[in-house]
């Protein structure tokens, strides 16, 4: 294992940390504080790590070819009927962790750009550069509208009433559409991952 996956496994850890700590700030600012009870808002990884999503996964998928390192952390708990912003609360919540590695992107996307300026090595561009990529696969992933992904929370919560036998029908075929999320993330991650590295670092990828 080289240097550069440990680093890209180490990255992926602390994006999905972020990811779900910001999900649990985010109910607890609505009202909510059963992330906090659970001594979930923190970002030491330990109380968050998901053996399968966090170790497991990401170790097999370095060890085959392509590069690409992907996984998740435990979902934090929150209480829908504690959020004080009425059918927008738990689509508040759910877009707080896309939200958050698109922010972490943009962040990063922007320090490449100024490596030039701030004279920045090729060992760090390299690191910010995984960095972007890794939060932009996440926020792309989460944001697919299929069960248990946050985008389908969101999705219900904008959709009107008469919409909602969707949501019993995402959760009763829920292994199907895991199946179409895999799928559509591949779609995702090659069509839209470099247009989207392209436009935050102004590196073609």
């Amino acid at each position: 294992m080289t240097i550069l996956t440990i680093f890209s496994i180490i990255i992926l850890v602390v994006s999905v940390v972020i990811h779900e700590v910001s999900h649990g700030y985010m109910a607890y600012i609505l009202g909510d504080p059963t992330a906090k009870l659970a001594g979930r808002l923190t970002l030491n990884p330990i109380p968050h790590i998901d053996p399968v999503g966090s170790v497991i996964l990401p170790l097999l998928l370095s060890l085959l070819p392509g590069g690409i390192v992907f996984g998740w952390a435990k979902p934090v708990p929150y209480n829908p009927y504690n959020l004080q912003a009425g059918k927008w609360g738990p689509a508040y919540v759910a877009a707080a962790g896309p939200i958050s590695n698109v922010i972490l992107a943009v962040i990063f996307g922007f320090l490449i750009r100024l490596s030039p300026i701030l004279n920045l090595n090729s060992a760090f561009v390299t690191i910010f550069s995984i960095i972007v990529l890794v939060n932009i696969m996440l926020a792309l992933f989460n944001l697919i509208p299929i069960p248990p992904l946050d985008g389908s929370t969101i999705l219900l919560s904008v959709l009107p009433p008469r919409f909602r036998y969707l949501e019993e029908l995402l959760h009763r075929q829920r292994f199907l559409f895991i199946l179409i999320a895999v799928l559509l993330a591949g779609f995702l991650i090659d069509w839209f991952l470099p247009l989207i590295y392209t436009f935050l670092t102004g590196i073609s990828l």
